[in-house]
């Protein structure tokens, strides 16, 4: 008994880069060549190649029944694509899906999915069969066209491409992700395609941009308006790479009384209603384009979206640009033509390279059809010979055959007769020995000998072979022609420019509204400006109270300052409404509920006094601490155990600073002596040796100091004179004038 080789033997050193790489090579090449990229000849890629295969071999042609889609997927992973059953049915759902292919190539019966974005049913409960597109595809395949090659088991036969006239690359489009490549190419019209391959016919060395006079742009089965301009289209089609702009196709209808709504009838190419419709109803519920009162899908086979403006004045094309610019109403649909020409090389070609590569394929095919029909015509004639000898000599054929034991070696020398005519007059049917048959072969063999001639004239000529590729294009025209039902063109192409950006405030009907913040954190509108001190504005949940009360319009952004420094900026119109008791602001905001807030008013033009309960502060433009997201924005800085204390508007006219500290000492001091800053911790207002600020205010320094007198009589006191507490910044300041309000507040 031999000893067994050592396994450990086989085993080569080799590096683990080099040995990865080279492997992820080989996958990658696989990738790219046998999955994700098709071919430019018939535009299909591997899978949808066998699954058309498959269906022809079940004879499910156009005429005849359907069959289960289970049968058809288990055909193709069994037979010829040894991969999931899933991915290869979800192929064969997008071959019939109206609203994915602008030619389908699988006539579906049963639940296929929606644009809606629903899924296909189980390939168990569908059922398809070929589509008429398909059979063009596939034409010529029994004659000799293409070459066909072993499956992956060596038991099947498949075709390496598709031979059929129907421009597939271009008319359905491809999209497909490699490694480290992919493809985009969107649909287009069949009969344009057509135009434009008859014209490089003529003219072979014809310009890209008379190609565009036939190809005027993507011709998407869902419809919508291309809205690039001539020069993006045709840059796009001279360089295999770009996009298009789509844009949904919409109309205005009036609902009487001089109210009107927007009704969508097509979206762009690749978008999912149900996801559209729910974006646009995000944008509703966020009130994040306050013109648009609600959304509704009337759909029923047609595309129906109702789009109601919150009222009459709103413009439409105001409504219509925002709505482009924040939802998928518009869409960028790719263009990037890697496909994989006639070496199975993938390269990224222009439109006229693709259509000169199709059409030198058309050409291989058209040679290789005639020289398999003239092979078949030889071996026809060949018989026809054979029997036309058997009939001229009919008696002495038969006295042969009924006395010879051997007859076919008589007849072959007698007669001078090959093998196969001895063998095809041994095999004819004594029904055949009629004499009408004679003419029939005499006739038949008449017009064989003239399809001969012009067959061999054809294969002879380019020029002959040009004219009947031209007539064979025209009459496949024909049937996808622009005035046909399956050929009319869907998506039209109106140039216009993107989409208007407009302001928010320019959305929003001006309003006056009472905006109050309780201590708690919540926050209401109350629409008008109602009394502040009403027993409706001044309405809280047990255990609240008023915090902030202020009038405001809906178009003004409501600014909240934390008691951390950090400013939030809320939109007027979003406020919730003032039935309630409003909602918590930190819904609205990132704002800790354990923080309080310092200040709530509107915001406008001019500049804050922003001050800490240590003493230290600066001044801040308004527009400058608005915040743009949730998470606010830190304006002051505030040290270890103190609070931002102080948020208040300064008047034009005021010159200097007043602060009074928690020890009722005043100070104040020009104006001009605090930086303006968009963002730190200020300098030092006030000097304490204990406690902090208490208020601090900018005011004109001629006018003096006015506060409210205790007792609320209504009356106010002014201290004129404000010399004795001018100092210079920073200092402790003196006792407060007598009568300055017990709570250390301006007011």
């Amino acid at each position: 008994m031999t000893d067994l080789a050592d396994p450990f033997d086989a085993i080569a050193d080799a590096p683990f880069d080099s040995a990865l790489s080279e492997r992820y090579l080989v996958y990658a090449l696989s990738t790219i060549t046998a999955r994700s990229l098709p071919d430019l000849r018939d535009g299909l890629k591997p899978v949808h190649r066998r699954l058309l295969w498959a269906m022809r071999l079940l004879r499910l042609d156009p005429a005849a029944g359907y069959k289960k889609c289970a049968r058809v997927v288990g055909d193709v992973i069994g037979k010829y694509h040894p991969h999931g059953d899933q991915s290869v049915y979800d192929a064969m759902v997008r071959l019939a899906q109206t609203f994915a292919l602008r030619y389908p190539l699988v006539d579906g019966q049963g639940n296929f999915g929606n644009i809606d974005g629903d899924n296909a049913a189980a390939y168990r409960y569908t059922e398809a069969r070929l589509t008429q597109v398909a059979i063009d595809l596939m034409a010529g395949l029994d004659e000799g066209t293409v070459d066909f090659r072993p499956t992956y088991n060596g038991e099947e036969e498949e075709p390496e491409i598709m031979p059929g006239l129907f421009p597939n690359l271009l008319a359905n489009g491809a999209s497909g992700i490699a490694v480290g490549m992919a493809t985009s190419i969107p649909p287009h019209n069949a009969a344009e395609v057509l135009d434009a391959a008859m014209l490089l016919i003529d003219e072979p060395d014809a310009e890209p941009a008379r190609l565009l006079e036939h190809v005027k742009g993507p011709d998407f089965p869902t419809g919508g308006v291309i809205i690039d301009g001539p020069g993006a289209i045709a840059e796009a089609y001279a360089t295999g790479r770009g996009a298009f702009r789509v844009r949904a196709r919409w109309t205005k209808e009036d609902t009487g009384r001089g109210t009107w709504v927007a009704v969508v009838t097509e979206i762009p190419y690749g978008v999912q209603k149900g996801k559209l419709i729910e974006e646009i109803a995000a944008l509703v519920n966020d009130k994040k384009l306050p013109i648009l009162e609600d959304i509704r899908d009337e759909s029923d086979a047609e595309i129906r979206i109702v789009l109601e403006p919150r009222s009459r004045t709103v413009d439409p094309d105001m409504l219509m640009d925002s709505l482009f610019r924040l939802s998928d109403l518009e869409v960028r649909v790719p263009l990037n033509m890697n496909v994989l020409d006639a070496h199975h090389t993938p390269r990224v070609l222009g439109l006229k390279p693709v259509l000169e590569g199709w059409l030198a394929h058309q050409f291989v095919v058209l040679v290789r059809r005639s020289e398999h029909r003239l092979a078949r015509i030889d071996d026809r004639i060949e018989l026809l010979d054979g029997y036309l000898i058997a009939y001229l000599n009919l008696d002495r054929v038969i006295e042969i055959i009924r006395t010879e034991d051997e007859p076919k070696p008589v007849m072959m020398a007698e007669f001078a007769l090959n093998d196969r005519q001895a063998e095809a007059i041994l095999n004819m049917r004594l029904r055949s020995l009629r004499r009408l048959e004679e003419m029939e072969i005499k006739g038949e063999r008449a017009k064989l000998d003239e399809e001969r001639e012009g067959l061999r004239a054809l294969l002879a000529s380019p020029a002959r072979q040009k004219t009947r590729m031209k007539r064979d294009l025209a009459k496949l025209r024909d049937r996808y022609g622009l005035e046909t039902t399956l050929g009319a063109r869907r998506t039209s192409i109106e140039e216009a420019g993107p989409a208007r950006e407009y302001s928010r405030e320019a959305m929003i009907d001006k309003e006056p509204i009472t905006v109050v913040l309780s201590q708690r954190g919540w926050i209401r509108a109350l629409k008008g400006h109602a009394e502040l001190a009403s027993a409706e504005t001044m309405k809280f949940k047990e255990g609240d109270g008023p915090a902030f009360a202020f009038h405001a319009y809906t178009t003004d952004k409501i600014l909240i300052a934390a008691e951390n420094g950090r400013f939030y900026t809320l939109a007027g119109d979003r406020l919730p409404g003032g039935r309630g008791f409003g909602e918590p602001i930190g819904l609205m905001i990132d704002l800790d509920g354990q923080i309080g807030v310092a200040a709530c008013f509107a915001a406008g033009a001019g500049r804050l006094l922003l001050a800490s309960s240590d003493g230290r502060g600066f001044i801040a433009k308004v527009d400058e601490v608005v915040a743009e997201t949730r998470k606010g924005k830190q304006v002051v800085n505030i040290r270890t155990g103190a609070k931002l204390r102080i948020v208040r508007r300064i008047a034009e006219d005021a010159d200097y600073v007043a602060v009074v500290g928690d020890n009722r000492k005043l100070v104040l001091f020009p104006l001009t002596e605090l930086p303006e800053m968009g963002r730190g911790q200020g300098v030092t207002l006030q000097r304490y040796r204990d406690g902090g600020l208490s208020d601090a205010v900018a005011l004109k320094f001629a006018d003096g100091l006015s506060w409210s007198m205790a007792g609320g009589s209504g009356r106010t006191r002014t201290e004129a004179d404000l010399t004795p507490w001018r100092s210079a910044r920073g200092a402790a300041g003196r006792m407060a004038p007598i009568g300055f309000p017990r709570d250390n507040r301006f007011g």
